[in-house]
């Protein structure tokens, strides 16, 4: 039921920050510098979910407190038993509280806000694995229209057939990564392709690498470091879009990074959405060397990182969708494909915050 006196010394001060901040959103000179206000505007929508739990429990506590004071005085048994029942009450309410801050003061991934650059590729099994990719693409624009997100194409190479061979696209909206960024890795779909004529079940792979969008703040890349070439667009079985050479392949020297754009019709325009993808590799590839040094720190990531784990199965004819690392079952795999991902994502969600609650714990 108590908090502890380091978690209530840590309140007390988001709780001046949070008023502080507020304070500081109402000057003329912080409104006319829009850099400066975006940042303290995200910085107290961040700490007000905690003081508002925070006001919450001090009230229970003093509520708590005042009851504890009544029944030193109070000799009326009838009014006793009252103010034991209401102590009962407002104990539950503290433990609640105390739960509610221990979570909403987990470490918070900065990137969730982030809109997300998702990357797509047939894997093992030929072209059912490369049409599946394609499945999945469209999967995840009918989660973003769910959300009100918007959709950009910025490489789409398909198969002659209409498979993947790779699909990149940025997902635009609040909380887009916080959502989407348990879908790295491996998708594994189980049904009978179209073309088996035996009617036999075929096991097929597509991969799935999702990445933050990443803002000019987090990474700066030196233009002595890029090879750019240009190349004539082209779509599937080498027909080409336009007869002008406005694709782009930009390659990161240093790391050997390459990225390719090739949906605008304009040259500029393609090179500006290959260096939105270019700097999300960059950042993404740099945090997974970061990563490598603290990997004990991860223990509470499930899935976020590794494009070669098999994360989920996609089982057509018993109609089902499979989340290995949770060992989380929905069966109506129709209505999963059409976008229907919340309960899926939120069981993720749940599961990493119980893994650092425990973490915290131990």
């Amino acid at each position: 039921m108590k908090v502890s006196e380091g978690m209530l010394n840590k309140l007390n001060k988001i709780e001046e920050r949070c008023n502080e901040v507020g304070e500081l959103l109402s000057k003329p000179e912080i409104i006319a510098d829009q850099q400066q206000f975006k940042a303290l505007g995200k910085e107290h929508s961040d700490l007000t979910p905690i003081v508002e739990i925070y006001q919450r429990y001090k009230k229970h506590r003093q509520d708590f407190d005042d009851c504890e004071e009544m029944l030193t005085v109070e000799e009326d048994q009838e009014l006793r038993n009252m103010i034991k029942q209401e102590m009962d009450d407002l104990r539950d309410a503290l433990d609640q509280d105390a739960s509610d801050l221990k979570i909403a003061m987990l470490p918070k991934d900065p990137n969730d806000d982030n809109n997300v650059i998702i990357e797509i590729r047939g894997g093992a099994g030929g072209d059912e694995a490369a049409l599946f990719g394609t499945e999945l693409m469209k999967m995840y624009r009918h989660y973003a229209d769910l959300n009100r997100w918007k959709v950009e194409e910025i490489n789409m190479n398909y198969t002659e057939l209409g498979g993947a061979k790779e699909l990149t696209f940025m997902i635009s909206g609040k909380g887009a990564y916080g959502k989407l960024k348990f879908e790295s890795g491996v998708h594994r779909v189980q049904r009978v392709p179209e073309t088996e004529s035996q009617g036999r079940v075929h096991t097929s792979t597509a991969t799935v690498a999702v990445l933050p969008e990443a803002e000019n703040v987090q990474i700066e890349i030196n233009e002595n470091d890029l090879k750019i070439d240009t190349y004539r667009s082209s779509g599937a079985g080498g027909q080409h879009v336009n007869k002008t050479e406005s694709a782009i392949r930009m390659t990161h020297i240093p790391t050997g990074i390459v990225v390719e754009c090739q949906d605008e019709r304009s040259q500029i325009k393609n090179r500006e959405k290959a260096m939105i993808v270019m700097k999300s590799r960059l950042y993404d590839y740099y945090q997974s060397q970061a990563d490598k040094e603290y990997a004990e720190n991860r223990r509470a990531q499930i899935g976020t990182g590794d494009r070669s784990e098999r994360i989920r199965t996609y089982n057509f004819p018993q109609g089902r969708v499979t989340d290995h690392r949770i060992g989380f079952t929905i069966y109506s795999i129709e209505k999963f494909m059409l976008g229907d991902m919340d309960e899926m994502i939120s069981a993720l969600q749940i599961a990493v915050q119980n893994k650092m609650l425990e973490n915290v714990e131990d």
